[in-house]
């Protein structure tokens, strides 16, 4: 008998630099960076193209260094600099997992990484290549979370994966609200209304006008990338026709 088919050709998958940074809280949790890589080594394996948008939050975020007196666009750029080393930390793990992989930097810096170029960053998926996308969109004042709408919507992907430490969407969070219910599948504009932490509004605004749906799953439990890849029931899904239970 045949191997099930993928659900999906070409998706996206969002990691913040948190998620990175396991229960230290900081830096690069290698067990958590390895776990990963294999995982989109199998996804690949099955056919499916990827592209990653990774943070830096684990290392530096600009807005915590507005808070404390910095210029926004400043902080905002060193921020940048910090998704570039995460970005290379991760492909040098799914290389070590056995997958090819590019890292294309919105900020031109060709000893380490290609500029991004939206054509080439195509070429490298259809060629099998895992695909990180470093510097955010190169722009300050703009999230890494927009990075990956505006980068999803370019390449042509499917879905959005969003990665976080909670098995989906609630009302509330629910590691400080015990109350809070899961929404297994809600709109774009009650998003945007209720104030759900899923993305940003201009992220979720992007992925409105495209019809591009955004899928927030755990990432801490092992094997979730490839279920959501095979069309599985993992987390929440955002798109243009889920209506949310109220909650």
């Amino acid at each position: 008998m045949p191997a099930p088919a993928a659900a999906y050709r070409r998706v996206l998958l969002k990691i913040s630099g948190e998620a990175l940074a396991g229960r230290q809280g900081y830096g690069i949790d290698p067990e958590i960076l390895g776990r990963v890589a294999e995982e989109l080594g199998e996804v690949v394996r099955l056919g499916v193209q990827v592209a990653v948008v990774i943070g830096g939050g684990n290392i530096f975020r600009g807005i915590a260094a507005s808070a404390g007196g910095m210029e926004r666009a400043t902080g905002d750029y060193m921020g940048m600099l910090a998704t570039v080393i995460n970005a290379l930390a991760l492909q040098d793990a799914i290389e070590k997992a056995g997958v090819p992989t590019r890292v294309l930097s919105a900020i031109e810096m060709r000893a380490v990484a290609e500029p991004y170029i939206r054509r080439r960053a195509i070429r490298h998926l259809e060629k099998g290549r895992v695909v990180v996308f470093a510097a955010g969109t190169g722009n300050p004042f703009f999230t890494t979370d927009t990075a990956g709408a505006l980068r999803a919507v370019e390449i042509g992907a499917e879905a959005i994966f969003k990665a976080t430490r909670v098995d989906g969407i609630y009302t509330a969070d629910p590691e400080e609200d015990p109350t809070a219910v899961k929404l297994d599948r809600v709109g774009y504009i009650e998003v945007m209304n209720r104030g759900l932490k899923v993305m940003d509004a201009t992220a979720i605004s992007l992925c409105m006008e495209n019809k591009l749906p955004i899928v927030v799953f755990d990432l801490t439990r092992p094997g979730n990338i490839r279920r959501i890849v095979m069309g599985e029931p993992v987390g929440s899904t955002v798109s243009s026709d889920s209506v949310a239970p109220r909650g």
